[in-house]
């Protein structure tokens, strides 16, 4: 049953041409801005200093691999691979429909994963990068080093359900918790799979980036500036 503490019915900040035009708006800037980054780190900066550094980064990872931190990486990364995410997704989707009484808050989180996907690819189909000279613990998706898929997606999915989290519940110790380890996801994800030697670090911080500016613009717009009712202060 939904659950009666419950707060109420969020709305968007106007009419859908509105939030049509934000979210799409936002998407193209995200996408000429990442994409800028991208060109930028492939081809002026591609045999510079800041590759030298990216390289050497994946190549410390590399040297200093043990049976255990593969075990820890497999994990880290796997929580945000694609059959995960679309698993999380809905199972969260369902629960926020089934708590709240409504599909609102299940279409935000929807909306955050989802256009972050998109976005990813756009990304990815205008900036072509190799993959970082290193063994790889992973088999390589058809798709570029940059940007990185799991961190943008990370901090897409899990950052929405924690901010939900904090809107929901409100801003009471163990919902602190819950929510700052999931604002921690990504951080593991990223390092992951740097270790695995799947991205550069300039890869997983402009996924971040990317993943974390979407966040923003889908929370802002669809998500207003509330409190709970069980938010005390």
């Amino acid at each position: 049953m939904p659950d009666d503490s419950r707060p109420e019915r969020p709305h968007p900040v106007g009419d859908g041409k509105v939030v049509a035009l934000r979210l799409g708006g936002g998407f193209i800037a995200l996408w000429a801005l990442l994409s800028g980054l991208g060109l930028l780190v492939t081809h002026v900066l591609g045999s510079g200093r800041l590759n030298e550094l990216d390289r050497g980064v994946d190549e410390w990872f590399a040297a200093h691999r043990s049976g255990p931190w593969n075990t820890v990486s497999a994990f880290g990364s796997g929580v945000a691979n694609t059959q995960t995410a679309i698993i999380v997704t809905v199972v969260a989707m369902l629960f926020l429909r089934w708590r709240l009484g409504r599909w609102y808050e299940s279409l935000i989180v929807g909306v955050a994963i989802g256009g972050e996907l998109l976005l990813f690819l756009a990304v990815t189909a205008t900036v072509h990068r190799p993959r970082p000279p290193v063994p790889r613990l992973d088999a390589s998706p058809p798709t570029s080093s940059f940007p990185s898929g799991h961190t943008a997606a990370a901090v897409a999915l899990y950052g929405s359900l924690a901010v939900l989290l904090l809107w929901v519940y409100g801003r009471r110790t163990a919902i602190k918790v819950v929510a700052w380890v999931l604002f921690a996801i990504p951080v593991v994800v990223a390092l992951s799979r740097l270790y695995r030697g799947m991205h550069y670090p300039s890869d997983v911080i402009v996924g971040a980036l990317g993943g974390a500016l979407w966040l923003l613009l889908v929370i802002t717009t669809l998500l207003p500036r509330q409190r709970s009712n069980g938010d005390s202060g």
